[in-house]
């Protein structure tokens, strides 16, 4: 017993020596191949509970340790390294990557994530580091160009909406705007009045990546809103370790990089004296006025974020984030601003069992428009000759066109400066989202993960366009005094709200069977779109009555299920089941089902590949799905509905004011659009990947497409509507390829590019009469009334071009009203018009290089787009002598596209349209450098408590094609009065402490 004492005394005095005996360990993790420092890699000690990452410079703390601990040093996609603790003090750690661990990236899919290298379906990933450099002002701007068969379209107005197509969309008139889910909350495709695009209001340094689901098997577990592939969204998460802040700042000073080819002062003068006649010639001025450099200007923009993310009581990771762009558009008097904050929390509870994530958003957004394509169509048209202002006018001080008796004429433009200074188009907006998402792993099942997440998204703007009282806009003739004019000036004030509640519940069970392994999903889905406003109408009251308007709500309700099966990493199958419920059918179409399986082969698993450093990886892969369509304008169009007309419409009776009702054309069969997809692809990887790439093949089909199509007079009481009809088909090929051509301690090249190939046809419409053209469609173009170029024809593409075949003379100048007479009758008529082209483009090319040399990096974005074409509106509606001597009382400007034609008449002797000759379908192929970045690096040797990175560079640096017009990138084919997208020269400081 006396033994036992003096043991226990013994190691009670050595207790504290033992304490004493603990030491701080510090020290710095680097990149073997380049001696980079790494941030955020996880140091723990093995066994313990207690931990750190490094810091941006790659440095770290670990305190409390002892003489024997091992040191775990870990990060993705490198090896972890082991190190015995021996009373070091400093300790230096270089990792190596690790080729294997590379391959175990992991992929956002439908409702769960899967290995890349287990994925069966045709996914694409664009991480952070990845993105398109340079001032991101929308998220949409970071992936332009990057994915093969994603085309990403945006225009010139700032914080304008990108269009986006993935594999060239699948419908005629419902959306084919992909679904965007964003933290597991997807997305309405909506935007309220007053506001640019859903994706405007996210500041694009809070994003993490973009990953696109394609082709249907991919996709199916979406259902209903999958029909144009599906784009998800993953914000930046806190992360353990201590707090690290990052500051960004850019600097963007926008120009106009082009304008439109209309004819100078000195060469109007010339062609009215030549052609105008004596009246004409009167008119005259002798100024020298470009007005679309009175109307643009060099603007600029500023880019700021901080964000601090971290772990709070080193156990609770988080990050804020707060963010501001200020984005004057080149077009004087419009803009874009946006305010953004952001918090995420992603607490692990329980032992690891209870993963929380929670995601809460707010975006503040003003906007200033203009009437854009009024404003630019004025200025291009406008008299040169002419001043932008007149100390006599009564219009505000601004030159207009008078009659003789002093009042505005109807017909003539009005001054496009006058128009931006006096008319006020302005609004704000608040938008509110997130998403909870409780993910548990059952403590007495732990291989079933119950998951729910609810989220919500409230949209709300509101805005006013007020007219001024001195504005030639304003005048109209006084019905009351026949023959003289006043000025009421104008007031519009409208409210836009709109909300869109999530409810996603399922369970996930994921078991190892031996070499089998086993992932199975099964839930349920509900999705609520609500919506109210009001729209004052045309008033001068400046608080006018409101009168609200509700539109129905809209309901989705899905239940869904997915089994992922996979023996020895080599063999595996995914098969996915949607069965989805929406409020704008009849209960007898209501439900849709859409299923999808897809099958992949490790081939690199295999005994006679496996451990190959030649070819390192290789997966082939086929799947086939079908995807559903319900998203058109009418809320319920299955359903009789009786409307009360607008302010238009009202009559007055017995002294009281009524507003008449009126019924509603409708169609109680309109059902699903169904679109079936059949994918195959191959994914590889050569050298240890140093080199990898994909190949995908795809063949998709439209069904029962929703289209709105005329209706046969008495088959309805509209003129037309939404109708199931037809199909369309698109075929496909995709290339994607990226290398790390040069890697070295000094230097690295890494370069990405892709292709892609598309074939789409219309293959039915359902209508056999006797030389039925097809339906005519697309935007209206200037010249002429409701004239429209555009048709949906069996065995072409959509949106085909609709023209006559110009005749040209010997010197292959068009002849004026000479074409073709195809169908040989004798005379030129409507069935003399002819499929010709298209706006889409058979191939798009994307190139991405970055290259790093010591603090140095350099990026540069291309692309290229080869077979599209454009209808040239700017030359057809003003290339011709008339429309600059229309009338005898004023002027207006010529483009100098009639120098090549010398076209006189806007109409032919027979009556056919100059603007249908296919003259004006011009070729829009293209190559654009989007832009250039150059960077350089100072590790704290300027600041010692930040590491400093510095920019500067070119977006929109220069676009080679043959078209003569603005730009050859129109996403709807007609190129009129287009906002011209800026060239911007950008300067950026990015700092991390």
């Amino acid at each position: 017993m006396k033994t036992i004492y003096k043991k226990l005394l013994f190691l009670f005095l050595l207790l504290p020596f033992t304490v004493l005996a603990q030491s701080t360990l510090t020290g710095t993790v680097t990149d073997l191949a380049t001696g980079q420092p790494i941030p955020g890699v996880n140091v723990n000690v093995q066994g313990a509970t207690t931990g750190t990452s490094t810091d941006f410079d790659g440095k770290f703390q670990l305190p409390n340790l002892k003489n024997g601990d091992k040191i775990l040093v870990s990060f993705i996609g490198y090896k972890t390294s082991t190190i015995v603790f021996n009373g070091q003090k400093n300790l230096a750690v270089s990792l190596e990557e690790d080729t294997n661990q590379l391959k175990e990236v992991v992929v956002q899919v439908g409702y769960g994530t899967v290995k890349k290298k287990d994925a069966t379906g045709s996914v694409s990933q664009i991480a952070a580091k990845d993105f398109n450099k340079g001032i991101n002002v929308t998220p949409e701007s970071l992936i332009s160009g990057r994915i093969s068969g994603v085309n990403v379209v945006g225009g010139g107005a700032p914080g304008a909406k990108a269009d986006i197509r993935i594999r060239g969309g699948s419908s005629l008139s419902a959306s084919n705007e992909p679904l965007i889910v964003i933290d597991g909350l997807p997305m309405s495709n909506a935007v309220p009045n007053g506001s640019t695009s859903i994706l405007s209001t996210i500041d694009p340094n809070d994003i993490e990546s973009f990953t696109v689901l394609k082709d249907a098997s991919a996709a199916a577990i979406y259902g209903s809103r999958a029909a144009n592939g599906v784009i998800v969204i993953t914000t930046k998460k806190g992360s353990k370790g201590g707090i690290k802040v990052n500051f960004s700042s850019q600097i963007g000073i926008n120009t106009v990089a082009n304008t439109v080819d209309v004819m100078s002062a000195d060469q109007f003068r010339a062609f009215v004296n030549e052609k105008g006649t004596a009246a004409q010639k009167a008119l005259l001025g002798t100024a020298n006025t470009n007005w679309q450099d009175e109307i643009f200007h060099t603007a600029l923009t500023t880019n700021n974020n901080i964000s601090v993310s971290g772990s709070l009581f080193n156990k609770l990771p988080v990050r804020l984030s707060v963010g501001n762009v200020d984005n004057p558009g080149i077009l004087r008097n419009t803009s874009f601003e946006r305010t953004t904050t952001s918090i995420s929390l992603n607490p692990v509870l329980f032992d690891n069992h209870l993963k929380i994530d929670i995601n809460g958003n707010i975006a503040f957004g003003k906007n200033q428009f203009q009437d854009e394509g009024g404003v630019i169509g004025s200025a291009i048209g406008f008299d040169p000759t002419q001043p932008v202002y007149d100390a006599n006018s009564r219009y505000g001080g601004y030159f207009e066109w008078l009659e003789p008796s002093g009042n505005l004429p109807l017909l003539p433009a009005r001054n496009p400066v006058a128009r931006l200074n006096q008319d006020n188009r302005r609004s704000t907006s608040t938008r509110k989202w997130g998403n909870i998402r409780l993910d548990y792993k059952l403590h007495f099942f732990e291989d079933l993960r119950a998951v729910v997440e609810a989220g919500i998204d409230k949209f709300n703007s509101n805005g006013y366009t007020e007219v001024s009282t001195l504005s030639a806009l304003g005048y109209q003739p006084n019905l009351f005094d026949k023959g003289n004019w006043v000025n009421y000036g104008g007031y519009t004030h409208y409210t836009d709200s709109r909300q869109n509640k999530n409810l996603n519940a399922y369970f996930n069970y994921t078991k190892d069977v031996g070499k089998f392994k086993i992932d199975a999903t099964a839930g349920y889905n509900y999705q609520m779109f609500e919506r109210e406003g009001y729209d004052s109408g045309q008033t001068r009251e400046p608080n006018p009555k409101e009168d609200v308007t509700t539109d129905p709500d809209v309901n989705l309700q899905s239940f869904f299920g997915r089994v992922n099966l996979g023996y020895d990493s080599r063999y595996l199958l995914t098969v996915n089941y949607r069965r989805d419920g929406t409020s704008r059918f009849s209960k007898e179409n209501r439900w849709g089902n859409f299923a999808g399986a897809a099958l992949a082969w490790n081939v690199a698993e295999e005994s006679f590949l496996k451990d190959n450093e030649t070819l390192s990886s290789l997966k082939l892969r086929a799947g086939y799905g079908t995807t559903g369509q319900q998203d058109i304008g009418p809320q319920y169009d299955y359903l009789r509905r009786v409307t009360l007309g607008t302010i238009n419409t009202q009559y007055m009776f017995d002294g009281v004011i009524y507003r008449a009702a009126r019924p509603e054309g409708y169609n109680p069969d309109i059902k699903w659009e169904e679109l079936a997809e059949m994918n195959f692809g191959v994914d590889f990887g050569f050298l240890n990947d140093r080199i990898t790439g994909t190949v995908n093949y795809f063949d998709k089909k439209s069904s029962d497409l929703l289209a709105e199509i005329p209706v046969p007079d008495g088959a309805n009481i509209r003129n037309k509507g939404y109708n199931n009809v037809g199909s369309v088909r698109t075929k496909g090929v995709e290339f994607n390829l990226q290398s790390d051509i040069i890697k070295n301690d000094k230097l690295t090249w890494n370069l990405a590019v892709n292709a892609t190939y598309i074939d789409q046809k219309i293959s039915n419409l359902g209508v056999s009469v006797p030389g039925f053209q097809g339906y005519i469609t697309g935007d209206v173009i200037a010249g002429g009334s409701g004239n429209q170029v555009l048709i949906h024809s069996e065995g072409y593409a959509p949106n085909s071009f609709f023209v006559f075949e110009q005749l040209y003379d010997a010197n292959k100048r068009p002849i004026q009203g000479a074409f073709a007479d195809r169908n040989g009758d004798g005379v030129i008529t409507d069935a003399d018009r002819y499929k010709f082209h298209k706006p889409t483009a058979d191939y798009t090319f994307g190139l991405f290089s970055t290259v790093n040399y010591k603090k140095f990096d350099f990026t540069m974005n291309w692309r290229a787009s080869l077979n599209n074409y454009i209808y040239d509106n700017v030359s057809s509606n003003l290339g011709y002598a008339e429309a600059g001597l229309r009338r005898q009382s004023d002027l207006s400007n010529v483009s100098s596209d009639y120098y090549n034609t010398g076209f006189t008449t806007e109409s032919n002797s027979n009556g056919t349209q100059r603007n249908y000759s296919d003259y004006y379908v011009k070729d829009a192929s293209f190559i654009k450098l989007d832009n250039i970045v150059l960077g350089y690096t100072f590790d704290k040797t300027l600041l010692k408590a930040a590491s400093l990175r510095f920019t500067a560079g070119v977006q929109n640096v220069f676009v080679l094609t043959k078209y003569n017009g603005l730009d050859p990138e129109k996403f709807n084919g007609i190129d009129n009065n287009v906002y011209p997208r800026p060239r911007t020269f950008l300067f950026g400081v990015n700092a991390n402490f």
